[in-house]
């Protein structure tokens, strides 16, 4: 079946919102298709982003879809959230863990082979997106956690040195989650080597969700600029490189990938020692983690590095 230029959205909660909204204003498809939980509230955040197309003047279309028709779509965002309360303080992504992993089984069983782009957005997200493509078996899945993360480093750094955003070189990998890694070693400002101010980077990483949680109830604009960002170089409207969750080692964890003309290639840049230490902690907890949602017992530690 040969793919439309058409990205569907499975979820229309805040998130979904938010990546149906940022689709229609950025142009990177020609067709939004929403999904969610009943045709209702498909078809109703599918008249919202028609309303915002014609007061943008795109030519981006919108439409409800059910799940199983987005398999004609190039790319489909997984924004889909269960219902449950979050009380936990600290590793706050996890707490998602059980109550979503029934619903991307299902989304997965779903789109079982599914030839296109899937990007996960649902938290915990290195988790669910390992679960996805194993459930699934499609070949193109991807979390989108590191793009965000790297994202607000080189915001927060750029900020703490005077410096644009765009002047900073540096990424985020390994979780979207409390053992993510900074990679400080490599990080660049206008192309030179810098000292990272490593705590205060970090205390920022870590309180910023929080913020914004607190104040408007989810993280939603953030993740969307994300899925877009990824989405240009997924479906080869430009050719980069952005931190995304991948296969690694016989692990799913948040590593660059390099996209040429859509084709991509998951790499893991170079480390200093103290990062290769926090990496490899980083992957045996969503290891642990991950054999914990499959209910099975964990298996050894993969040696080697890709």
């Amino acid at each position: 079946m040969s793919l439309v230029p058409a990205v569907g959205v499975i979820g229309a909660g805040a998130v979904g919102q938010a990546v149906g909204g940022a689709l229609v204003a950025s142009g990177v498809a020609g067709q939004v298709l929403v999904a969610s939980r009943t045709v209702d509230q498909a078809q109703a955040l599918a008249d919202d982003l028609d309303d915002m197309r014609a007061a943008l003047g795109t030519q981006v279309r919108s439409g409800a879809a059910e799940v199983g028709e987005l398999r004609a779509c190039a790319a489909v965002v997984v924004a889909v959230r269960a219902r449950f309360a979050n009380t936990r303080s600290t590793d706050v992504r996890m707490a998602g863990a059980q109550a979503n992993a029934p619903l991307i089984r299902d989304l997965a069983e779903q789109l079982a082979g599914y030839p296109g782009t899937v990007l996960v957005v649902t938290n915990p997200v290195d988790l669910m997106t390992r679960w996805f493509a194993e459930e699934s078996g499609c070949a193109r899945v991807f979390g989108i956690g590191s793009s965000l993360d790297s994202a607000r480093y080189r915001l927060t750094l750029g900020r703490l040195l005077g410096v644009p955003a765009a002047a900073v070189s540096g990424r985020v990998i390994g979780e979207h989650g409390d053992t993510s890694v900074v990679c400080a070693s490599t990080t660049l400002v206008n192309d030179q080597p810098v000292p990272v101010p490593l705590q205060q980077v970090r205390d920022e990483l870590d309180r910023r969700p929080g913020r914004i949680n607190t104040g408007i109830g989810r993280t939603r604009c953030g993740p969307a600029g994300a899925a877009v960002s990824a989405l240009r170089l997924a479906l080869g409207a430009e050719d980069g490189t952005t931190e995304l969750c991948a296969p690694h080692a016989g692990d799913w964890c948040g590593i660059p990938v390099r996209f040429t003309g859509g084709d991509p290639v998951p790499f893991l840049p170079p480390l200093d020692s103290v990062e290769d230490r926090q990496l490899e902690a980083s992957r045996s907890k969503l290891r642990a983690a991950y054999q914990a949602v499959r209910g099975v017992p964990l298996q050894p530690s993969p040696s080697g590095r890709n």
